[in-house]
């Protein structure tokens, strides 16, 4: 099924046939009816055919019979049965799936993509491609983690945000607020914080309590990170001690969808990500978006 292009930038969704990028392309429908925007479906690989079972038995085919066109125009069916008003393209890219995937982001308001591909060991393991995407891409990339019930607004009801320790306004803060807006959801701005094993100090307020300075140093950084936050929103501040990829696992069993930055600073894969957004990719129970940080993101791929 093939529509024509807007002038909209689309939310795009990554397919390979397999269940879980199935259930993405569920989810994604969803979200882009919540965001009021087309839905692009791609595929992308260098093996001209498909080597699983599971959409083959779906199209009454041998799985060396379907073609990547199968593969995405049974996805593109998929969405618009779901979402029969919904606006939907689909294409298939001859490339590497991390690499095209990063790129279509550039003209993206947001990349979904399931846990796990084709080539799965583990649900609990995150793919290569969903890793390597949400570290390169360009616009915001929701990796589909946990029990989602293959619907964007969910059923626990609220969006969590992890705050970075110098309470700036982000990207990942702006984009989890119009999460929470376009679901009329609560938002959960948590800030993690630690205090040194043995760790003094000389504030006259805190005398043998240096706890205290940090969880206060903590809770003026959610102040700051959230002093825009439109009264039509309602948040729910939390500060929490621990360390934060450990934190905000925990937070994401409550969580529809659970928003972290992505600090691009170079190196291996998990740096470019950061700690904490690599942790949460791989342990988080609900739908992570990886918001990336745009003055200190590196070049895509």
């Amino acid at each position: 099924m093939r529509t024509v292009e807007t002038t909209e930038l689309p939310l795009v969704v990554g397919v390979d046939g397999s269940e879980p990028s199935l259930r993405a392309v569920d989810w994604a429908s969803d979200e882009a009816m919540v965001r009021g925007l087309p839905l692009r479906v791609v595929y992308a690989s260098l093996w001209e055919r498909y080597e699983g079972t599971a959409l083959a038995a779906d199209l009454g085919k041998p799985s060396e019979a379907v073609l990547p066109d199968d593969i995405v125009d049974n996805a593109a069916r998929r969405a618009h049965t779901r979402h029969p008003e919904l606006k939907i393209t689909a294409e298939v890219l001859p490339e590497e799936p991390e690499y095209a995937l990063a790129r279509q982001g550039r003209n993206a308001s947001a990349l979904v993509v399931g846990s796990r591909g084709r080539s799965g060991l583990a649900e609990l393991l995150l793919g290569s491609v969903s890793l390597s995407v949400a570290a390169y891409a360009e616009c915001p990339v929701i990796v589909l983690r946990g029990s989602h019930n293959n619907r964007a607004p969910g059923t626990r009801g609220r969006v969590v945000v992890g705050v970075g320790e110098d309470g700036k306004e982000s990207p990942a803060v702006r984009f989890a607020v119009e999460e929470a807006r376009r679901r009329g959801v609560p938002l959960e701005a948590v800030r993690a914080w630690r205090c040194p094993a043995h760790e003094t100090t000389d504030h006259p307020l805190l005398s043998g309590e240096p706890a205290r300075l940090h969880q206060a140093r903590a809770a003026e950084a959610l102040a700051s990170a959230l002093r825009d936050v439109p009264p039509d929103v309602e948040v729910q501040r939390r500060t929490v001690e621990g360390h934060a990829r450990r934190v905000l696992a925990d937070a994401s069993y409550r969580a529809d969808l659970l928003v972290v930055g992505a600090k691009r600073r170079g190196g291996h894969l998990g740096l470019q990500l950061g700690r904490v957004a690599h942790a949460v990719l791989h342990h988080s129970a609900c739908p992570v978006a990886v918001v990336p940080e745009r003055d200190a993101q590196r070049p895509a791929p």
